[in-house]
């Protein structure tokens, strides 16, 4: 019974969720960035949708730890500093490849108007892993807490990436495709200030990501045989939907004439690939690194 009612629940969800869609879609209904606003305050959904994706990841991502007989409270703690870092990160690389728009260190500081990158929060999630392993001596190893982490991450990517629908962000080119999104004009960039319908590569990604998720996942329970080939995994599946959705999008962040999302992504392929094979091919044991 508890089954079926989820089922439908689900169901139900799903079928709503079109409807709303397809009406924003064709620019029937225009949503807000925010959920509700008290004088100069506004609960925004992109900050909400983050927030949910994070802890929906984290209890997965802990129950997970509890099952490999890691202990918990070093795992909370190294999630505190891996988010402090994280976003750190985020925020840093964002702010890196946008210099001409941040002009105080306040403005810096203002996270919550939007401005985060993905690969700016893994590599201070990474790093961070990788120092709090190196200093505290857990009761894991680097490569597991890797796998932990990115085993997750997608998910909360997924989740995440509807905070860019309300804001009317990360979308593509302009298209005349059925699944075609309305952008109001104030959103559009100027050099497609007279086209009203566009890509929604956010879809594109939520959806990539998640099915990477459900992938890592079934690959976490019953495939993987060392440390580090989740993590390995998640480089090369994240980083293929990247790149096929950074040559819509409109909004990418630049190095001189390349997309670095997409100069990432093909690194970090190269870097997922090799690191498998070696993986597989070397006697690491369960617990190393």
């Amino acid at each position: 019974m508890r089954k079926i009612l989820i089922s439908l629940v689900v169901l139900f969800g799903v079928v709503f969720l079109s409807i709303f869609l397809a009406k924003v879609f064709s620019g029937e209904i225009l949503v807000k960035r925010y959920i509700f606003r008290i004088g100069n305050f506004e609960l925004r959904w992109y900050s909400t949708l983050i927030l949910s994706g994070f802890l929906i990841s984290y209890f997965v991502a802990r129950r997970r730890a509890s099952r490999e007989g890691i202990n918990v409270e070093e795992f909370d703690e190294l999630v505190f500093y891996g988010v402090i870092f994280g976003i750190i990160g985020a925020r840093l690389y964002y702010v890196l490849f946008n210099l001409r728009y941040y002009r105080d260190f306040w403005s810096v500081l203002k996270v919550w108007e939007g401005g985060l990158a993905i690969h700016g929060a893994i590599i201070g999630a990474l790093l961070t892993g990788f120092l709090y392993v190196l200093l505290k001596k857990p009761s894991f190893s680097f490569l597991q807490a890797t796998d932990l982490f990115t085993s997750v991450l997608p998910l909360g990517q997924a989740i995440g990436r509807w905070g860019n629908f309300f804001n009317y962000e990360a979308f593509g080119v302009p298209t005349n495709l059925p699944w075609k999104m309305f952008v109001p004009e104030p959103y559009r960039p100027l050099v497609y200030k007279d086209y009203a319908f566009f890509h929604p590569t956010f879809l594109y990604e939520s959806l990539w990501d998640l099915a990477v998720f459900f992938i890592l996942s079934a690959f976490y329970r019953k495939y993987r045989e060392k440390p580090g080939e989740v993590t390995c995994l998640y480089f090369v599946l994240y980083s293929l939907g990247r790149i096929a959705v950074e040559r819509l999008r409109v909004d990418s962040l630049m190095l001189g004439d390349i997309k670095a999302a997409q100069l990432l992504s093909a690194i970090l392929i190269l870097l997922g690939f090799m690191g498998f094979i070696l993986l597989r091919l070397s006697k690491v044991s369960k617990t190393a690194f």
